[in-house]
């Protein structure tokens, strides 16, 4: 096929233990996720439903690049998150079927230009500026999920310059992994190549050019960037 124009790079993750990479099709995301930090942004928390947003697949960093900071922000915030990559996918699956999509699990950070945001809620409008920008999902590499085991007291973490910025645990999580994949195949037809943001803990906080973070997700994956 021919087009008009060059098509666009296909943004990817890269797979630990394996040459091959992974595809990034979409990049959903989950807000409001754990207590402790709904708590600390004043919003509550909806226990019946999770609450998503989205961001382009292109703004995905990994790899080790460097971090650009964004324009059009003065407060650039950090939000540590495990990812869920999928290999399968769907509509209206039940817990079965949502499982059997996981390819595997990363850590990230979802960035927010928290003034944005905030000049967004207070006018009611949406937050796509202030989440779905250039650069603003940096990703680990990938761990298989038949490699790994995640439970309850698996421990999410951020440090910024050697300092512990966030901590909290998977068992924290409002929305479990399963039940964030059956809700978002009510409202999508899932498919292979999507990536899960799955909410952050406590302790959200700006980055400044220079800063430099150490992102873990207690076993599983790393991730080490610096801000630029």
């Amino acid at each position: 096929m021919r087009y008009v124009i060059d098509p666009p790079a296909l943004p990817s993750l890269p797979v630990t233990g394996r040459e091959d990479r992974f595809p990034v099709r979409r990049i959903f995301c989950v807000g409001r996720n754990y207590a402790e930090h709904a708590r600390e942004m004043g919003a509550s928390v909806d226990n019946a439903a999770p609450m998503f947003f989205c961001k382009p697949a292109d703004a995905v960093v990994t790899d080790g690049a460097d971090l650009p900071y964004p324009q059009a922000t003065l407060d650039l915030h950090h939000e540590v998150e495990m990812v869920v990559a999928l290999k399968a996918g769907g509509t209206n699956l039940d817990a079965a079927q949502a499982a059997a999509t996981i390819f595997g699990y990363g850590v990230g950070l979802d960035l927010t230009r928290r003034d944005l945001q905030a000049i967004a809620k207070a006018k009611s409008h949406p937050w796509d500026v202030a989440k779905g920008f250039d650069h603003s999902a940096p990703v680990s590499a990938l761990r298989v999920a038949g490699e790994v085991s995640i439970g309850p007291d698996t421990e999410l973490s951020l440090e910024v310059n050697g300092t512990l910025r966030q901590r909290g645990h998977l068992g924290e999580m409002v929305h479990s992994v399963t039940d964030i994949i059956r809700a978002l195949s009510t409202l999508f037809e899932l498919k292979p190549g999507d990536l899960i943001f799955t909410g952050t803990p406590a302790g959200v906080a700006a980055l400044q050019r220079g800063d430099r973070f150490h992102a873990a997700l207690q076993g599983i994956a790393t991730l080490d960037g610096r801000v630029i």
